[in-house]
């Protein structure tokens, strides 16, 4: 257990972080999920600007860095123009 009130400060601090950061990683998650499993490639052009601006929020917030966000973003595309 934390010695000084400080710590007690800092280890709530880093949960509410550490829950925040993890909901936004899996609100991304779960949106490239709705990429992969749509039917048609006008149903997953419609999804993949909402995922986009998701991911690019993340980046800039830290949750991920900005290569993985052009990475991940890269692969969709990718995935959309492979569609038929």
């Amino acid at each position: 257990m934390p010695q000084h009130k400080q710590f007690e400060k800092a280890i709530k601090v880093n949960e509410k972080a550490r829950q925040r950061n993890k909901a936004k990683k899996s609100r991304v998650a779960s949106m490239v999920k709705k990429i992969q499993s749509a039917e048609t490639k006008e149903e997953a052009l419609t999804v993949f600007k909402d995922v986009v601006s998701v991911i690019d929020s993340a980046a800039r917030k830290g949750v991920m860095k900005k290569n993985t966000a052009a990475r991940k973003k890269s692969r969709l595309s990718k995935s959309i123009a492979a569609m038929e």
